[in-house]
């Protein structure tokens, strides 16, 4: 019998694929379930899966990796996917095909599957990733082959195999959570004009429920890498877990956005990441202190490709390495800490420090000073400015 690896949630379209799986290619079916700290109740999965007809499951713990592998290297390279997105699903696909592969090479199974629809940008996340590591496995992606037209054609599918699922048919949103961000997509949201409803938010609070009373945080860093809030040394998973508790009770790292999808679509998603937009706020902070300008605008200009890359599921890739060498080579002097002042929804950087800095408050003030001659500007605009002049002149010369 075939056996195929299947990329797990307990979620709606993984537990109708189990069944549908073996319905209709005869085989052996393998969960694995990515614990990247969702947070929900990892107990109750095996029954479930079993239940659904699966032969075994994985329940891995990937959490330390997510975090020190995946999620701090993209807040590292400071990029947002179309200036909003801080990607956290579409970091966490290629770490848990990397996962699905080794079980699926352990296991002698032929195929991998997923739950990801035609529709969207994970399908390709899921598959580039296997085509990187190992090109002989064959996926199978039952949205792309089955009847199933809509989440409420697999609602009324599980229901009539008695499968257990989480969704009903009063909320439809479709959720992706992990430690760094909780997504949501379908329902209302299909709707641009409609506002994001208010029961939506699961993480965050909404900033008019934020405490009224300001609170300031200090995140340290070395060398690009966030190590500890308010002078506490944390692990990566025990830091994250701390900015997302302080992000969430302020009502910060909320986006509502109409993003652009790899595939051609436009599509609308909300999107939770408190402790993500800490971080990447502070990060954005110290690089300013730290960086020069050159290398800083250069950085910049990465960090839309590196967006682009780990948005399309380029995660494995020679450009996205190469890119990683120079992100990494820039953090060398990220060294320090930042303040932020946190209030309703609002992330305002409050003082920041660095035995690295490159402000140098004897050339910048505006008080009295000895390193500064204001003579020797004359001279710089001269020179900087004589291709202004010599094109002035030529259109003076002209109208004669």
């Amino acid at each position: 019998m075939k056996k195929v690896v299947l990329a797990y949630s307990g979620g709606l379209d993984t537990s109708v694929i189990i069944s549908w799986l073996k319905e209709n290619y005869d085989c052996e079916v393998i969960c694995m379930y990515a614990d990247l700290g969702q947070g929900e109740e990892i107990g109750p999965l095996k029954e479930k899966a079993l239940k659904s007809g699966a032969s075994k499951i994985y329940i891995e713990n990937l959490r330390e990796e997510f975090v020190q592998d995946f999620a701090f290297p993209v807040l590292k390279s400071g990029c947002l996917y179309e200036g909003k997105y801080l990607l956290g699903t579409s970091f966490a696909r290629p770490l848990i095909t990397k996962r699905l592969v080794e079980i699926a090479e352990a296991e002698g199974a032929e195929y991998i599957s997923h739950g990801a629809t035609g529709k969207g940008n994970d399908q390709v996340r899921f598959e580039l990733t296997v085509k990187a590591l190992n090109p002989d496995l064959k996926v199978i992606a039952p949205w792309r082959e089955w009847h199933i037209k809509s989440r409420e054609d697999a609602i009324l599918y599980a229901e009539a195999r008695d499968i257990p699922i989480p969704v009903t048919k009063s909320r439809p949103y479709s959720m992706d959570k992990n430690i760094f961000h909780l997504s949501h997509e379908g329902g209302l949201l299909e709707d641009p004009w409609n506002e994001t409803p208010d029961d939506i938010l699961m993480i965050c609070k909404k900033p008019e429920d934020a405490p009224d009373t300001p609170e300031y945080i200090e995140i340290q860093f070395e060398k690009g890498l966030p190590v500890a809030i308010n002078g506490e040394k944390l692990s990566p998973v025990e830091l994250l877990e701390k900015a997302n508790e302080i992000g969430a009770k302020h009502g910060i790292g909320v986006v509502d956005m109409v993003e652009n999808r790899l595939v051609g679509m436009k599509s609308r998603g909300v999107y939770e990441t408190p402790g993500g937009t800490l971080i990447h706020k502070a990060h954005t902070e110290l690089e300013a202190l730290t960086l020069d300008r050159a290398t800083k605008e250069y950085k910049t200009l990465v960090g839309v490709k590196y967006a682009q890359l780990v948005y399309d599921g380029l995660w494995y890739t020679p450009l996205k390495e190469a890119l990683d060498a120079f992100i990494n080579s820039t953090q060398e002097t990220v060294t320090g800490t930042v303040r932020l002042k946190l209030y309703k929804g609002n992330c305002t950087p409050a003082g920041a420090k660095s035995p690295y800095s490159l402000y140098n408050q004897d050339f910048a003030t505006f008080e009295r000073d000895e390193v500064y001659n204001q003579k020797d500007a004359e001279g710089f605009i001269n020179l900087f400015g004589l291709p202004l002049k010599v094109r002035a002149l030529m259109k003076k010369n002209l109208k004669k």
